[in-house]
């Protein structure tokens, strides 16, 4: 189905507006929905969590964020790794990898999307934007 404006609009299940999107996201970029009532982003959901409602628009993240927590993992991998939870800019958190070393990923450190889907586990991986001085404690 087309839209007037020329973009192409898919149907969703539960809901009888679609999502606009003139190109399907690749792996450079990372896409959230947004509720049309209450305006609130989230990552991955079927219902609104705020209001419930189910009328969700697909818009694109410019793959900036936050580490709100940050921890190694030793299960199921061959080496250690790191799993955060990342804030975007755009208000919605989301679970990802950051790239670096384990050691140096911090709460509150700024990071930005290197690939939306890693090829192995399928999560977002991430790449601190600056490394600040740590003094020693």
């Amino acid at each position: 189905m087309y839209h007037p404006s020329g973009s192409v609009v898919r149907q969703t299940a539960g809901s009888m507006t679609g999502l606009l999107d003139s190109a399907a996201p690749d792996s450079e970029t990372l896409v959230f929905q947004r509720c049309a009532w209450c305006r609130t982003a989230m990552y991955h959901r079927l219902i609104c969590p705020v209001c419930r409602g189910s009328d969700l628009r697909t818009e694109r993240s410019e793959g900036l964020g936050t580490v709100r927590h940050a921890t190694v993992v030793h299960r199921n991998t061959p080496a250690a790794r790191n799993v955060s939870l990342i804030e975007m800019a755009e208000g919605f958190v989301l679970r990802g990898r950051v790239v670096g070393p384990l050691i140096g990923i911090h709460s509150g450190d700024r990071v930005r999307l290197s690939t939306a889907k890693d090829p192995v586990r399928g999560e977002p991986v991430f790449q601190l934007v600056d490394e600040p001085y740590r003094a020693w404690t």
